[in-house]
């Protein structure tokens, strides 16, 4: 029996989902994509019963197979490969994480846009944190989601996207553990399409991020892709990654092992060189208050500048790996 289509839905939309043990996250996020005329949900592994509950919500489920290394970068090809198997006609795909939800109204108005502006490729709008006040984590992600409006170099991992433009770039690239959507925007733009962000309600997004350990990992995993974008692209002209892991490498390795080597070799007091990081927080912060507000600031900076340590080990994680020759596993703060 094929996939199930909704008979209210546009036949020009597809939805692909990626997910591994999302549990009721997963299920809200296909409850939201029933505009879409397909819905394919790709599996990386899990054990909570996801895809037989998506398959009885008539979605095309897709498993991978489990003995080839996960990461998103895969599971979207999948999705890919398998929209174009059962449905090659349909042009436009909303990529979504399982842990997301689609807001209502999102997909009529970014199809509306793609179907006006043939010239761009990928369309995004607002994330949101679901439970921004369940932890200063999960409200750090929410400011982190929040991306200027208009003509944007970059999508994250949901986004409605033009069919025809991804494969003509070759969809995303499986290696990468992480950052495989900015990577393809770059092959996207050098093909000559263009990445757009609208002022647009999208989705909610659920990192249920409460402990310092995921916020550790999340940040570590996001030197990492620094360091594998900055690697395959960041030779002139793009220099994709490089301004940000340059700034992970000067506050969260650079500077405090230059502390740590003046107090050893000149004097003690050079470890007062580490009053450098309240500065920083307190630059930051009043960088950050008009548009957030004093507290907000605050927990703003300090998490941006925390951040720099992980970031720096992912980054040195990747390189280390790459000269000995051994793929780096996912990095999963969920």
């Amino acid at each position: 029996m094929g996939p199930l289509r909704n008979q209210f839905a546009t036949d020009d939309l597809a939805a692909i989902v990626i997910g591994r043990n999302e549990g009721e996250r997963l299920l809200r996020c296909l409850d939201s994509l029933s505009q879409a005329s397909l819905r394919i949900y790709v599996d990386s592994g899990s054990g909570d019963g996801s895809v037989a509950q998506a398959q009885a919500r008539g979605v095309e489920v897709v498993c991978l197979d489990m003995e080839q290394p996960f990461t998103a970068a895969r599971a979207r090809n999948a999705g890919l490969a398998r929209l174009h198997e059962i449905a090659p006609g349909i042009p436009f795909v909303q990529m979504v994480d399982g842990d997301c939800e689609i807001r209502a109204g999102w997909l009529e108005q970014a199809q509306a846009f793609l179907e006006a502006h043939p010239e761009i490729a990928v369309v995004c709008g607002r994330r949101r944190e679901r439970a921004p006040e369940a932890s200063p984590y999960n409200a750090h992600c929410d400011r982190e989601w929040d991306t200027p409006v208009g003509e944007a170099r970059a999508c994250g991992g949901d986004a409605l996207m033009r069919v025809a433009a991804l494969a003509e770039v070759g969809g995303y690239d499986a290696s990468l553990i992480a950052g495989e959507e900015p990577e393809m925007c770059v092959r996207l733009r050098q093909a000559g399409w263009r990445i757009w962000r609208l002022e647009a309600e999208m989705t909610w997004h659920d990192a249920a991020m409460t402990r310092l350990g995921q916020f550790w990992k999340r940040a570590r995993r996001a030197g990492h892709a620094y360091a594998e974008g900055a690697h395959l692209h960041g030779r002139a002209p793009l220099r994709h990654n490089v301004a940000p892991m340059r700034r992970a490498l000067v506050w969260g390795a650079g500077l405090p092992l230059a502390i740590v080597l003046a107090a050893l070799v000149v004097s003690p007091w050079c470890l007062l060189g580490a009053l450098a990081y309240p500065v920083q927080v307190l630059r930051l912060g009043l960088r950050a208050r008009a548009r957030l507000g004093a507290r907000q600031a605050g927990a703003h900076a300090a998490l941006l500048t925390l951040g720099k340590f992980p970031e720096a080990l992912g980054i040195v994680e990747f390189h280390l790996r790459r000269l000995s020759g051994h793929r780096a596993g996912l990095i999963e703060y969920k």
